[in-house]
This record gives structure tokens, C-alpha cells and sequence, in this order.
């Protein structure tokens, strides 16, 4: 006697597999669902090729062509523009990091309380004060640049008001200024705007850090006895840390190639490397190959100094 057929074996005959032109239209929809994401992904990525990849190719293998405005630059691979450009304008490029380095620092300083006083105790006026924060925006930056022309003119207030307290005079002996009894064409000055424009970039991702908090852990620091400064070290700041790397950044990396506030509000002695990028590149007489070996540079050593501080500060958030 032959053996019963097994339970398999029966819901076969009863229930038909799926026939060869309904496996042939499951095959197309998971194919469909598998490009799907690519499809999507597709107008970014282009967009980055045409806007970001094409230009930087461009300019990097303009860094190292030869020639003349008059005779046409042609691909010679000379990389020797490269220690050109450092011996005659080193001194741009450190100026540069510089004036970013104490723009970003005094940013954060006013950042980080007001940031504090917007997220935690400004209550129903925090709309109000995150509206003034951004209002500088709604005016062009040329013109909030300029204005800070007439703050520190010589005969102003703010000039007169350091002079009175002396302030003046100390920042000539740090070399911030170079006269006791004036501040535009000086560190001091172009530092003053830089930090003016770029404080909203870095007041926005620390109160969007911090808004992110729950109250009920400071009140949990409260009920364990602690102070609201070991509340802030021990759980406010570490929390908010994204937010403030990621506002330091977005202040250091444009500050760096920031050129307006050191030709309106400098002078000679306070040229950066942004200055000389643009004379290079379209100024009479200039040198291209050594304008896009210039920005090359730049854009290198701030690349290098931005993964050196997001790995120190130690936040995964922000790669």
C-alpha cells in the first residue's frame, strides 16, 4: 500500500502556485521598490555633481595650470603653485584663521547664555527674542557691515566711551588696535563685524540643542543638590554639545574665506586670504592658477581643522 500523501503535499493540489506571468510582475515590483531610493536620490546627487564636484574639479586643476591673462592658461600640472602661493601669502592664511579663530570663540561666548536664557527662561517671550536674533538677516549684509563703520567712527560714541575707560589703549598694547584713539582699519574692528554676522549661526543650533532638553532633568539636578552652574557643566552642556559644535562650525568655516568685513573695516595691515583669492582670480593683472591654488589651500586646511575638532569635541551627531 502506498503512503498518504503529507499535509504539503494536499495544500499543493488545492491552493495553485502563483503562474510564470505572476512571478514575472512580483520580480518587477521588487525591482521597482529597490530603485525607488535611487530615483529619489537622483535630483541631489545631481545637483551636488553640477554645483559642487564640476566646480571643484574645476578649481583644482586650474590650481595647477600655467600661463598668462594675455597668452591663456593651459593644464600643466605644476604643483609647485602650490609653495608659491604659501611663500608670498602665509601671512594672509594665518591672519585668516586668526581673525576666524576669535570671531568663532567671542561668538560662543554670547551664544552660549543667550542661547541658555532663550531655551530656559525667557518663556512666553522666547518668539520674540528668537525673531530679534534672526532680524539682522532681513537686512543685507553689506549694509550691516557698513553700519559698524559709523559705530566705530573716531569721533562716535563707542570710540570716545573706550577712550574714557581706557579700553583703547590696552587693546593697542595687544595689537588689536594700532593707535590709542582709533579701532576702524584694525583687528579689532574687523573681528567686531565678523562677530556681529556670524552670531546668529552660531546662537541657532544651540538653542535648537537646547530646546531639545528636558526641563525634568534640571529639576532632577535641583533635587539632588546640585547648583545651577554643576546642572549646566554636568547635563546642559553635554547635552547641547551637537548644537554647539555644529554653531562653531557654521561660524569658523565661512569666517575663514570672509573677506567684507576686513576691506570695509580694515586696512592694509588687516588683508586676509579671501582679499587676495579676489584680486588673483578676476582683478587686473592677476595670476588664476595662483587664485585656485589659494582656495584649494583654504579649502583643505579648513577641512582638516573641521575633522580634527568634530573628533575632539567627540559627538557622533554631527558626522
Amino acid at each position: 500500500m502506498s503512503a498518504p500523501p503529507a499535509a504539503a503535499e494536499v495544500v499543493d493540489e488545492l491552493v495553485p502556485g502563483p503562474t510564470a506571468a505572476e512571478q514575472r510582475a512580483d520580480k518587477r515590483v521588487l525591482r521597482r521598490r529597490a530603485t525607488l531610493p535611487y530615483l529619489l536620490l537622483a535630483p541631489g546627487i545631481a545637483w551636488l555633481v553640477v554645483f559642487f564636484i564640476v566646480p571643484m574639479w574645476s578649481i583644482v586643476s586650474t590650481s595647477v595650470e600655467t600661463g598668462d591673462m594675455d597668452t591663456g592658461f593651459v593644464l600643466s600640472w605644476r604643483w609647485a603653485n602650490f609653495g608659491d602661493v604659501w611663500s608670498q601669502w602665509h601671512q594672509q592664511v594665518i591672519r585668516s584663521l586668526e581673525y576666524s579663530v576669535m570671531c568663532t570663540v567671542f561668538c560662543l561666548i554670547l551664544a552660549l547664555p543667550l542661547a541658555y536664557f532663550i531655551a530656559f527662561k525667557a518663556g512666553r517671550w522666547k518668539n520674540l527674542l528668537m525673531a530679534l536674533v534672526v532680524a539682522p538677516f532681513f537686512t543685507s549684509y553689506l549694509i550691516r557691515t557698513l553700519a559698524w563703520k559709523t559705530i566705530l567712527a573716531d569721533d562716535g560714541w563707542v570710540v570716545h566711551t573706550m577712550n574714557t575707560l581706557h579700553i583703547t589703549p590696552l587693546l593697542s598694547g595687544m595689537g588689536w588696535t594700532y593707535s590709542d584713539n582709533s579701532v576702524l582699519q584694525t583687528p579689532f574692528s574687523v573681528v567686531c563685524g565678523m562677530v556681529y554676522n556670524f552670531l546668529p549661526f552660531t546662537v541657532l543650533p544651540i538653542y535648537t540643542a537646547m530646546e531639545k532638553i528636558d526641563p525634568r532633568l534640571h529639576e532632577a539636578g535641583q533635587d539632588l543638590y546640585a547648583s545651577a552652574w554643576a546642572t549646566f557643566r554636568k547635563v546642559t552642556f553635554p547635552l547641547a554639545l551637537p548644537g554647539i559644535v555644529g554653531g562653531t562650525l557654521l561660524t569658523f568655516i565661512p569666517a575663514v574665506g570672509d573677506y567684507t568685513n576686513a576691506v570695509m573695516l580694515g586696512g592694509p595691515k588687516t588683508k586676509v586670504i579671501g582679499t587676495v583669492i579676489e584680486q588673483q582670480m578676476i582683478g587686473t593683472g592677476g595670476n588664476i592658477p595662483y587664485g585656485a591654488a589659494l582656495s584649494v589651500l583654504l579649502m583643505v586646511g579648513t577641512l582638516v581643522i573641521t575633522l580634527a575638532y568634530i573628533k575632539r569635541a567627540g559627538t557622533e551627531e554631527i558626522v
